[in-house]
């Protein structure tokens, strides 16, 4: 369905945001509802978050995925937000009600279904999350909540240990942290479970890098990795050739993606034509 002037507006805000397969797989669910929205991609610069919610409320567009580096900056102009993204500290969907702007986080949500799709259960194992930024709170807090016993390493250890102490206060649980180096993970992944990436190492074009030296994995673990550009990471690739389990970041991107579209629309989401669009433009621009 081409856009008219009836046409109602949804959009991704990120920095850089060239990159994002939300335009493909947002447009392709509602043309297969027969809905005639559009949905766009705006490159916004890091500090304009606020001028961002203005821009929804003077031209009525309807609801805004928000990225790097906007998911944290955005949520004190925002009107309200749900409890869980309050706590993670985080927004990725905004819906404009009227010119009420309410925030929600479903990244949250899109990590435990992929880890449910693919039959993963977290509670009291032993897992290791690299990376502290945005996406790694969602990740953080949905882990903690299904009881896994969690270590959170970052590059930087302080925001590992901020991340983690924010997370053990509000959860109730036993978090540890530490520098994303090859001691750490010599320390923590030889009785992990679960290894997640969070960090941005293995994503296009840098697609010959790898936030975990392949000798440290083993089979006895699943490998997640949100980067979904490629959607074969050098950290997959390596995972499966020591015999681990994998989940690919299409399976996250697509889950938020629908629970996103679910919240605009008030729809169920086409899951299985988001999912099949994503690989389709992957295969395209060689993913």
């Amino acid at each position: 369905m081409r856009p008219s002037g009836r046409s109602v507006v949804c959009g991704i805000i990120g920095d850089p945001i060239e990159h994002s397969m939300s335009p493909s797989m947002q447009n392709a669910a509602f043309e297969a509802t027969d809905l005639d929205w559009v949905y766009v991609a705006f490159r916004v610069a890091k500090g304009s978050a606020e001028s961002c919610t203005h821009a929804m409320r003077a031209l009525g567009i309807r609801g805004l995925n928000v990225t790097v580096p906007h998911k944290i900056d955005i949520l004190p102009f925002l009107d309200s937000v749900d409890e869980r993204a309050l706590r993670i500290g985080a927004v990725n969907t905004v819906v404009n009600d009227n010119g009420m702007l309410h925030g929600y986080n479903t990244d949250a949500e899109g990590f435990v279904r992929a880890l449910d799709a693919h039959g993963v259960e977290a509670s009291h194992k032993p897992v290791v999350l690299m990376g502290a930024g945005g996406a790694a709170r969602a990740v953080a807090y949905s882990l903690a909540d299904r009881g896994a016993q969690l270590v959170i390493l970052n590059r930087t250890p302080e925001r590992a240990a901020a991340l983690a102490m924010e997370v053990a206060e509000a959860m109730g649980a036993m978090v540890s942290h530490g520098t994303l180096d090859e001691d750490s993970l010599s320390e923590w992944l030889p009785t992990a479970s679960l290894l997640v990436n969070t960090t941005s190492a293995g994503m296009s074009p840098n697609i010959d890098q790898s936030p975990c030296p392949e000798h440290l994995l083993h089979p006895g673990l699943t490998v997640c990795d949100i980067v979904y550009n490629p959607r074969r990471t050098l950290l997959l690739r390596h995972a499966t050739a020591r015999g681990a389990t994998t989940i690919e970041g299409v399976d996250m991107l697509v889950w938020q993606g629908a629970i996103a579209f679910e919240l605009w629309t008030g729809l169920r989401a086409p899951v299985d034509i988001m999912r099949a669009t994503v690989e389709e433009e992957l295969n395209r621009v060689g993913g």
